[in-house]
């Protein structure tokens, strides 16, 4: 009998040291990150009319974008607006690339610019970093995995705290702070969880998340083309590659000098080289070390830089920017459309119904009712005094009930009916429109209908 040897492979995870980048576009990209850092600390702590700049409460079912308040009735503009950003990502990216990625993405930020930040900090650049990981156990490399690792759980306790106050809103989470622990356990375990998370992301996980994890990374292959503007090398211009000491004599050599500096500051560990991949995420950290070699050598910047595929194969393409301007133009329409939709709702909504079970009724005066429910709620931050009017002159409103005005954010279901004398039914169903008015102003206005015989 044959022995057929089998032989595993294990494959094992190639850890990315991404070596310290210096240069104008990653000054760029620190002044735009820090920014959106600071953004997004301070953005659920803002409040616009007693209301927070953003919140997303999927408990409660209650949204708020720009102090503008969403509940499950404005389902209709929260879809549309998801719509939207999908479709901007996508338009944003075949113009411009995987650019969200590199420069807006809070994961890159956090990563680029306070985790590994930390890590240079502590252990060194890359090859220190490379160095101490080959090392034996040491007192010295305990604490500094010790103290690495302990800012990187504390830092992740207070990511994971300002995303909570995100869900739950800032007063809530100041609240789970500052009161006793055992009144608010599901908060401590929920903050706990959060933090577990952004730190496995942040330590051990990482750029995994881009090149594996995350779906907008995985469509990029279908959403670029030959015309998108990315992150690439001009292999016209630096192939074929040689060493400086060998490229000095000849001028047959390309202006790359084959020197790996792209592929040592790459977050992800490629080589751009190679060409368009799908794990670059256009951080334009290659083209900052490529334009520091290239101007030490007296050559032209940007060997790596903002490429479209056309553009790298054709020496003589010239670039059409209408493709780029129209799709530009047709982002900022939809964003328009949207912000259009936030900030045109009523303050007040509501849904009218037929009451149940119920028909027309003949009173003794000459006049038909009808009975009707009606929910309403108050998406304004202040209490709003409100009368229900009828905008078909025939017709009048009588309410049941003493409910005069909604208080802030409250939902408020009441009765009234519509009343209208029998000799002005001409059709047995009439389509009548009711107004809600608040402060002598028409906030909202609902379609229903009315039914009584004809001629009774």
């Amino acid at each position: 009998m044959a022995e057929i040897a089998i032989s595993e492979v294990k494959s094992k995870r190639n850890w990315v040291y991404a070596k310290k980048v210096k240069g104008k576009l990653f000054t760029y990209r620190q002044y735009v990150g820090y920014l959106l850092l600071c953004l997004l600390i301070i953005a659920p702590f803002i409040k616009i009319a007693g209301e927070p700049l953003l919140l997303f409460n999927v408990v409660e079912r209650k949204f708020v974008v720009f102090g503008s308040v969403f509940f499950p009735q404005d389902l209709h503009i929260f879809v549309f607006g998801m719509l939207i950003a999908m479709v901007c990502v996508a338009l944003f990216t075949v113009v411009y690339g995987r650019i969200w990625c590199g420069w807006a993405c809070p994961q890159t930020i956090f990563m680029e610019l306070i985790f590994r930040r930390i890590e240079y900090w502590i252990e060194g650049d890359a090859n220190q970093q490379r160095n101490l990981a080959k090392e034996a156990l040491t007192v010295q490399k305990l604490i500094k995995k010790i103290v690495k690792h302990g800012l990187f759980l504390i830092i992740s306790f207070f990511i994971a705290n300002i995303f909570l106050a995100y869900i739950i809103g800032a007063d809530e989470l100041i609240e789970i702070i500052t009161d006793p622990i055992n009144k608010h356990i599901g908060g401590l375990i929920s903050i706990s969880l959060f933090t577990l998370v952004f730190y496995a992301v942040f330590a051990y996980i990482r750029e995994l998340v881009c090149t594996t994890i995350c779906p907008y990374g995985r469509l990029q292959g279908v959403l670029l083309d030959e015309q998108s503007i990315t992150v690439a090398y001009n292999h016209q211009r630096g192939e074929p590659r040689a060493k400086l000491k060998k490229a000095e004599p000849t001028a047959q050599h390309g202006d790359c000098v084959d020197c790996g500096l792209c592929v040592q500051v790459c977050p992800t560990g490629i080589d751009i080289r190679n060409g368009i991949q799908l794990e670059c995420v256009n951080c334009t950290a290659c083209i900052d070390a490529c334009d520091a070699v290239m101007e030490k050598i007296s050559k032209p910047k940007r060997l790596i830089g903002f490429y479209s595929a056309k553009s790298t194969e054709n020496k003589n393409y010239k670039k059409n920017n209408t493709r780029a301007i129209a799709y530009s133009a047709v982002l900022f329409i939809l964003l328009g459309i949207f912000f259009w939709l936030i900030f045109s709702r009523s303050i007040i909504d509501g849904t009218l119904l037929r009451a149940k079970g119920t028909s027309y009724i003949f009173r003794d005066d000459g006049t038909v009712t009808n009975l009707y429910t009606l929910e309403l709620i108050n998406k304004s931050p202040n209490t709003l005094p409100f009368a229900l009017e009828s905008a078909n002159g025939d017709f009048s409103v009588q309410t049941v009930g003493n409910i005069r005005e909604i208080k802030r954010d409250e939902t408020v279901q009441l009765s009234f009916f519509l009343v209208i004398p029998k000799n002005k039914i001409h059709h047995y169903k009439t389509n009548v429109k009711v107004k809600i008015v608040s402060e002598n102003k028409v906030v909202k206005q609902m379609k229903t209908t009315f039914v009584a015989p004809v001629g009774r």
